[in-house]
């Protein structure tokens, strides 16, 4: 019995072929089991040496080879032969111990029986091993030179019933199954299993022949039921067969595959050489001919043509079953797709252009003007070529001559700037295409992907170029201001290239890996701020600033175009209805605030579907004109109020700042109040760290200007200040609130309240200075636009109130002041005791003329009092 087992387990062995036991009595058998049992009595009653083992686990009934070679190994086995040759084989719990102590070892292993020792050249021993029994380890009585310990046998347990016979035959089959599936496993351990009787022997036999983890073979050797050896193994031979036949299944999908592969070439050597019978072109030499003919009608660069070339040489040497072969082809496709002499004639009628953008935008004459003088110079440049031709110009060697423009449109949101665009392109007869660029983080968008990846692709500004058609585009570049940026690279930094009119000239794509012009492509950006573009691109454009629009014109640009637009999208005729001026002003005074017309053309959208659904119904057959009165009709009660300023400064302690937002110009209240305490100052509001440092400048001037302001000077000793910034939701920084929040620490204190419809904006310093600040025009728009009639700006401010509408300037006081005091003096209310009528407290917009002794008055600026 153990010889056939051992005969499959030790093929490496050399062994001598014993003879075949053809039949031995039942006296025989008695003296051999009482040997047996005698000899395991004995591993029970005395110590044994214990041989530790890697990766590995003996079981009983299995014959072993055994390579040992740590010294303390070889020692254990010259000592115990010839005379006892019993040892206790346990598996260590770490294969990557060299020499495992008691700890490092499970204490369940098999008592086996060295048969033979072999002595190889290079020291090493090899050991001919049965194993006989269980044992489990008592205690270690010894650990050098080699481990001994104490062990007692734990035979395992097994009852004959019909469920072990049908779990036995269940076992042999799939392990049957296993030997089948797996071809390095000979048949005849099949056949072993199948005529082994004892379900141990069974158990033991299907385990150390199949592939097990170190922890499922421990885990089988120590369990003491064979009924529950065998469902384990049950388990893992379900697994294991899964996987062969998954594997054999996939072997054979991969054969398949590839015999219809061999079936497919041959049939297509077949087609080609039906082809060739009949005269005709093949598919691959169709696809050479028809892309060498687009490479000479492209009209491609010189370096561009010999690569295309090279790569339809390449092309032409390959099977057309070869992966990159289509590779190629794809590459070749657009190589000869793209626009490299097609162009959009321009349409260079002034007359024509100026008539198009005053059709399609009310106002922005800067913008308008920049792009007549460019057909201006493309006119004249067009003229004057063949004089120019006989010039020499040194210049010319160094420089070349620059076609295309970059500009960048920078305005708060609504104004229009991405439908300038389409309008541009429409007055100079060019085609237009638009980019997104909000949110772009990989720099491979803009310059596209090198060839050596599967799936690259040409940057959006290639592709964008070859479904235009043309190489000479109005090529919107939108949100520029909002690119990201992050490991796979910097995409603004991949602009600098497109929108340098010294470089783009020979802008290259990873994807095409060759020169393309882009000279001749008017770029133009949007943003909304230019904090947020690096300098370097910035650099590279020419900045248009669009400012918010005043009333006035929203009323224009309402009329002229948001209502005509409405009323054809909302299915109604322009007779049916009618949008009053003064309806237009009180929807933007009473129902937007902002600095475009998104807002307003959304609410003359709800009035038209109002209206058209009375039409449908047949509610209304007259026409409809929408007066200041109806408007509360349609889009319900007023949303903003006009007398809320008013109200909140009525009390000390308030002011109103001008603030610049990336939507635009806007106002923000700061507020103060005084405690009970002691030198604390509390800000809150969500504020930076500049603008809570300018709180502390504007607290430490009051303070020192406590006497001159008729102020108590121990007040801080005695108080503690909270000043606060409403919207505590909205971050906010800058210093440009300085002298607002001196002038609220200044009337908390005073007890003086700020003069009605008074918003002021500027930068103090410690000694009391009021410094220049920016966005002075969105910032006066934005106190237009909440009905603000005086602004308090910083006197070397004077300039860019040039930049402020006519129609803001006429309605507007702007007091110039160049110091905190002068500022104190135009903003707050004079004492009661120095106006006892109280008169100066409502004049509004009224000439400033009390100050404090001893400080000059602010200079002011009054147009159209």
């Amino acid at each position: 019995m153990h010889d056939g087992y051992r005969a499959v387990q030790m093929d490496n062995w050399d062994e001598p072929e014993e003879d075949q036991v053809i039949f031995e009595s039942e006296e025989y058998q008695e003296q051999v089991n009482a040997e047996m049992n005698a000899q395991m009595a004995s591993i029970v009653s005395d110590d044994l040496p214990v041989l530790p083992l890697r990766g590995i686990v003996v079981y009983p009934m299995m014959w072993l080879p055994l390579p040992i070679g740590q010294k303390r190994s070889i020692r254990l086995v010259e000592d115990i032969l010839p005379e006892n040759r019993m040892i206790a084989l346990v598996s260590s719990r770490d294969e990557q111990v060299e020499e495992p102590r008691p700890e490092d070892i499970y204490t369940v292993g098999t008592a086996a029986q060295i048969h033979r020792v072999l002595k190889t050249p290079d020291g090493t021993i090899r050991l001919l091993v049965q194993g006989i029994e269980r044992v489990r380890i008592l205690e270690y009585v010894q650990e050098d030179p080699y481990l001994r310990a104490r062990v007692e046998m734990i035979p395992e347990t097994l009852e004959e019933n019909i469920e072990m016979e049908a779990l036995t035959r269940a076992v042999q089959e799939l392990f049957r199954r296993m030997v089948e599936l797996e071809p390095q496993m000979p048949d005849e351990l099949a056949v072993m299993a199948l005529n082994v009787q004892d379900s141990k022997q069974l158990s033991y036999l299907v385990a150390g022949s199949m592939r097990l983890t170190h922890e499922n073979a421990q885990a089988i050797l120590e369990m003491d039921n064979v009924f529950d050896k065998l469902m384990k193994l049950t388990q893992l031979l379900k697994k294991e067969v899964e996987v062969l036949e998954l594997g054999r299944k996939i072997q054979s999908e991969a054969q398949g595959e590839m015999e219809k592969m061999q079936r497919e070439y041959y049939l297509r050597e077949q087609m080609k050489a039906i082809q060739k019978e009949l005269g005709e072109e093949d598919e691959h030499a169709a696809d050479i001919r028809e892309l060498e003919e687009r490479i000479v009608a492209a009209g491609m660069p010189e370096e561009a043509e010999k690569e295309a070339r090279r790569e339809l040489d390449r092309m032409r040497r390959m099977p057309i079953q070869a992966a990159e072969y289509s590779v190629i082809k794809t590459y070749l496709d657009l190589m000869v797709s793209l626009p490299w002499q097609q162009t959009t004639p321009d349409n260079l009628d002034i007359g024509h252009a100026h008539t198009v953008l005053d059709e399609d935008h009310y106002g922005l004459d800067e913008i308008k003007e920049r792009i007549l003088e460019f057909l201006a110079v493309r006119k004249l440049r067009a003229e004057r070529k063949e004089m120019r031709e006989d010039e020499e110009d040194l210049r010319d060697k160094i420089r070349r001559e620059r076609e295309g423009v970059v500009l960048c449109f920078v305005g708060p949101p609504g104004v229009g700037k991405t439908s300038l665009g389409i309008s541009i392109a429409r007055a100079m007869g060019r085609k237009f295409i638009r980019l997104a660029l909000g949110g772009v983080r990989d720099e491979a968008d803009i310059r596209g992907f090198r060839r050596t990846y599967i799936g690259s692709m040409p940057g959006r500004i290639i592709q964008s170029l070859r479904r235009i058609e043309t190489k000479n585009p109005v090529f919107m570049l939108d949100e520029v201001d909002k690119l990201g940026r992050d490991f796979r690279g910097d995409p603004s930094s991949a602009l600098l290239e497109v929108l340098d009119p010294e470089q783009n000239r020979e802008f290259r794509d990873h994807y095409l890996d060759v020169a393309f012009d882009l000279s001749q492509v008017m770029f133009i950006t949007t943003a909304n701020v230019l904090d947020t573009i690096p300098g370097p691109l910035r650099d590279r454009m020419e900045i248009i600033e669009l400012s918010s629009y005043t009333e006035a014109e929203k009323v224009q640009i309402a009329q002229g175009y948001l209502i005509p637009r409405q009323i054809r999208e909302n299915g109604l005729r322009p007779d049916e209805v009618e949008f009053r001026d003064g309806s237009l002003r009180e929807i933007i005074q009473g129902y937007t605030r902002e600095a475009g017309v998104r807002s307003l053309e959304r609410q003359i959208g709800k009035i038209c579907r109002k209206i058209a659904a009375k039409v449908a119904a047949g509610e209304i057959a007259e026409r409809v004109s929408i007066g200041a009165a109806d408007v509360v009709q349609y889009l319900g009660k007023r949303e903003i109020h006009s007398d809320e300023i008013i109200e909140r400064v009525e009390a000390p302690g308030v002011a109103v700042a001008l603030a610049w937002t990336a939507t635009g110009g806007d106002i923000m209240f700061i507020e103060a109040t005084r405690v009970a305490g002691q030198k604390g100052f509390l800000l809150t509001g969500q504020l930076g760290e500049v603008m809570k440092e300018s709180a502390q400048a504007a607290l430490s001037y009051v303070r020192s200007r406590a006497p001159q302001l008729g102020i108590d000077a121990e007040f801080f000793s005695k108080s503690d200040i909270h000043l606060h910034v409403p919207a505590g939701a909205i971050p906010k920084d800058g210093p440009s609130a300085g002298i607002t929040m001196a002038t609220a620490l200044a009337s908390l204190l005073t007890g003086r309240p700020l003069r009605p419809k008074v918003g002021m904006t500027g930068e103090i310093t410690l000694r009391g200075k009021v410094l220049p600040i920016g966005g002075v025009k969105e910032k006066v728009l934005a106190a237009a636009r909440f009905g603000l009639n005086t602004v308090i700006l910083p006197k070397r401010n004077d300039a860019d109130l040039d930049d402020v509408p006519d129609v803001v300037r006429q309605e507007m006081k702007f007091i110039l002041v160049d110091t905190v005091d002068e500022a104190l003096d135009a903003a707050l209310c004079p004492r009661e005791e120095d106006d006892p009528s109280g008169e100066a407290a409502g004049a509004a917009g009224a000439n400033v003329d009390g100050h404090t002794p001893g400080h000059t008055p602010a200079f002011e600026v009054t147009v159209g009092q």
